[in-house]
């Protein structure tokens, strides 16, 4: 199997630690408000390398923290807290958003598929990992106390820059509008282990410590809790790119300053999802979420089909005509596999063959789009009998997880998708021939009962509109 690791920047064979076993950990949210589309995105491609790796035949174990304490607005540890910024635009506790909003995460991810992982761990659960950590890090002086706060020193990490791959003048203060100048810190851009000095009133969550009464820097929370939960060797980190600097890059400073060794082998970072004004974002235009895009009628498996076409690493630009099209594309393919009669004996070889195509594609640096091509070669093959194509769809579905043979409430007979096809075929042929009124009473015969034809530049499909 190939990986695209990002410390190295260049797609490697993938190994593990241990044989057959992958200690997995993935960035979880900062549960102060809904998850939009472009956060869900990073969570679909680790779906898939997680289920994909349990079909190739590793047992995965996957760490996921939930960040309901310390996350700034700010990465350069400057700016507003996130968890409090939310508690005043509700008038709640911090608690009560965490416990909130956590919630509405957890339905997002069961409505696009998307698997719990084994290990689910809030930051406010291990400050005594944090302090631990702390300890150590001040005890070999790797971290120091300052004006209350304790802080990591950036000059004393190996390889630095390794993951981000940036230059240490970008981050000099007046270069970059996120370093701001500190006296109290060694460097400029050395980053908080843990907060005593609070810049906000009414702080609900804070412990004692060491260094007195406070709570953790975002930084040390997925440290922590991945050392905790995995041990002292990881396999895979993934998150989303803008996770690469500085909160992974702070995590391998800080976790293999504790640990003494390399920490982790492979680094792997989805694209962002833009809209078509730039990066999508909470606060840019319409706040694009799971709960809106089935409001406007979509199914939630709409928008993981639509990111199971682009590969993970490519900036993928969403618009609702884009959805349109991946709605009505995966509309048609179920309507195709729904017609598929479960007759025959399943041929084993040519199952193998096509097993071993589709991992083959998932092999190839997680490449989605590959692995739907091989569903539509199955289904275009004609030698191949029916029994095996649905046995074969099935086995897919274990990792592309789109319920591609489930039965939901626009499933239509094989006699229904028949004739909708024939009427199709007939329309095609009325309007080659610039017989637009037959085409156009086609067309609205088929509405009147409930089927609404779509016309795209792949030809026509169809969609069973809610009666």
């Amino acid at each position: 199997m190939k990986l695209y690791n990002t410390l190295t920047k260049k797609e490697e064979e993938f190994f593990t630690n241990e044989k057959l076993k992958v200690k997995m950990y993935t960035c979880g949210p900062t549960v102060y408000h809904y998850a939009h589309i472009g956060n869900l995105r990073s969570y679909i491609f680790e779906d898939i390398l997680e289920k994909g790796l349990e079909y190739i035949g590793y047992e995965v174990i996957r760490a996921m923290n939930i960040t309901d304490v310390g996350h700034l607005t700010s990465d350069a540890d400057s700016g507003e807290d996130k968890m409090t910024k939310g508690a005043k635009r509700e008038n709640k506790t911090v608690y009560e958003i965490a416990e909130f909003y956590t919630n509405a995460f957890f339905q997002d991810m069961a409505s696009l598929n998307i698997r719990k992982p084994k290990i689910i761990e809030k930051a406010s659960n291990n400050i005594k990992t944090y302090i631990k950590m702390i300890e150590k890090l001040i005890e070999l002086d790797y971290a120091y106390f300052s004006h209350g706060n304790v802080y990591f020193d950036i000059s004393k990490a190996k390889n630095y820059y390794q993951l981000s791959g940036k230059n240490p003048d970008d981050l000099k203060v007046g270069v970059r509008d996120t370093v701001e100048k500190d006296d109290f810190k060694r460097n400029p851009y050395d980053f908080v282990l843990w907060f005593t000095v609070s810049k906000f009133e009414n702080q609900d969550m804070k412990w004692d410590s060491p260094w007195g009464v406070g709570y953790p820097g975002w930084h040390i929370e997925c440290s922590g809790i991945s050392y905790e939960k995995l041990g002292e060797y990881l396999d895979i980190h993934c998150g989303g790119v803008d996770n690469i600097f500085p909160h992974h890059t702070n995590e391998i400073a800080q976790s293999e300053a504790f640990l003494g060794h390399k920490w982790c082998n492979f680094w792997c970072h989805g694209a962002h999802l833009n809209d078509e004004t730039g990066k999508m974002s909470k606060s840019n235009g319409e706040f694009l979420t799971i709960e809106l895009l089935k409001k406007k009628g979509y199914n939630p498996l709409d928008y993981r089909f639509f990111c199971l076409n682009s590969h993970y690493r490519n900036s993928l630009v969403f618009s609702y005509e884009s959805l349109d099209i991946a709605r009505n594309t995966l509309t048609k393919l179920k309507n195709k596999i729904h017609s598929l009669t479960d007759d025959g004996e399943i041929d084993n070889n040519k199952f193998l063959i096509y097993k071993k195509k589709f991992c083959e594609a998932f092999e190839n640096d997680i490449n989605t789009s590959s692995m739907i091509t091989v569903l539509y070669d199955i289904l275009k093959d004609n030698n191949l009998n029916n029994k095996t194509k649905l046995s074969l769809i099935n086995d897919f579905d274990k990792v592309l997880s789109l319920d591609l043979t489930k039965e939901t409430k626009n499933e239509i007979s094989k006699e229904l998708y028949d004739k909708i096809n024939n009427s199709i075929k007939e329309r095609d042929s009325a309007k080659k021939d610039r017989n637009f009124e037959l085409a156009d009473k086609i067309r609205d015969d088929l509405l009147s009962e409930g089927i609404k034809l779509i016309d795209t530049r792949d030809g026509t499909t169809f969609e069973i509109l809610n009666k």
